[in-house]
């Protein structure tokens, strides 16, 4: 029987928000999304994606008959509001007939559909079946890396004005080869724009950006505005500096912040050379050099 636990709002956000080309929501083994609230429930809003648990006639739930639970790398339950495993709730009791035949851990969402509904009201539907074609095309929002504060993405998500309002982005840092000028004018928003002109290169210099960068980012969210970190594919030059940014913010050690950050984005890879410069930050903000860089993955 697999192990049973909850996740976070934000967790099951950043589930929903993976892409390789597409929306990772298209593969078929990828994430079976839970709803095990009454019917009618789900069919007034549920989160998107998401299918109904059905019971019998005792009130005990059925596996989803086209959902091979086995095969799902992401289970994931969520009711109206079950906030922790020793209640008595509908999410309990679902996730515990799907961990009878899950491979990986299953999850509920802590506060259920009405915390994440509230954090996320864009991404509450009344669709109910999806084709190939619809999920490969799902909007995808950057990643949330501290909750309610900082987020991270591709250049084209900065440049989504849709995006901006939806997650109430105050500021970007942006690797773009664009001008301030420039960006500010495609947004058409009121977002403080700071970018930074570093190619993504092993012999670019980003170090000497980090703690402008950091500065930059901490003056926001000290005071609850949000930030986005764009790069031009979301992968290497933001995951640097936001891996920067947890290190002197929270006193990560490098594997530390790498760790946290490669949880929310698991395709993030700062390249051979920021590699090394994040190493040299390390022996800045902790004194020593506590990670042993070539445990990082590339």
């Amino acid at each position: 029987m697999a192990e049973i636990a909850m996740c976070e709002s934000y967790e099951l956000f950043n589930l929903l928000n993976q892409y390789n080309c597409v929306s990772r929501l298209a593969e078929i083994n990828y994430l079976c999304l839970i709803d095990a609230r009454e019917t009618q429930d789900y069919y007034t809003s549920h989160i998107i994606t998401a299918k109904n648990m059905k019971t019998d006639s005792e009130g005990t739930f059925l596996l989803p008959e086209a959902e091979e639970v086995d095969s799902m790398r992401h289970v994931v339950v969520y009711d109206s509001n079950t906030s922790c495993l020793e209640e008595q709730a509908r999410a309990v009791d679902c996730a515990q007939v799907l961990a009878t035949v899950s491979l990986y851990p299953v999850h509920i969402v802590r506060g259920g559909f009405q915390r994440f509904s509230a954090l996320y009201p864009f991404l509450r539907t009344e669709k109910i079946l999806y084709t190939i074609t619809e999920l490969e095309n799902l909007k995808i929002y950057p990643v949330e890396i501290i909750p309610g504060l900082v987020f991270m993405g591709d250049q084209k998500q900065s440049m989504d004005a849709s995006i901006l309002t939806d997650l109430k982005i105050s500021a970007i840092v942006s690797f773009s080869h664009l001008t301030q000028t420039e960006s500010l004018e495609s947004t058409k928003r009121s977002q403080t724009i700071l970018n930074i002109p570093v190619a993504d290169s092993v012999d670019s210099d980003l170090y000497s950006s980090f703690q402008r960068i950091c500065s930059f980012i901490g003056s926001y969210i000290s005071v609850g505005s949000r930030v986005l970190v764009v790069s031009r594919q979301g992968r290497s030059r933001c995951s640097t500096v936001t891996i920067a940014f947890l290190m002197q913010r929270f006193k990560f050690t490098l594997e530390e912040a790498w760790m946290n950050v490669l949880k929310c984005k698991p395709t993030m890879r700062p390249n051979t050379g920021f590699l090394q410069q994040l190493s040299d930050w390390e022996l800045q903000t902790m004194g020593k050099k506590w990670t042993d860089v070539s445990q990082c993955h590339l």
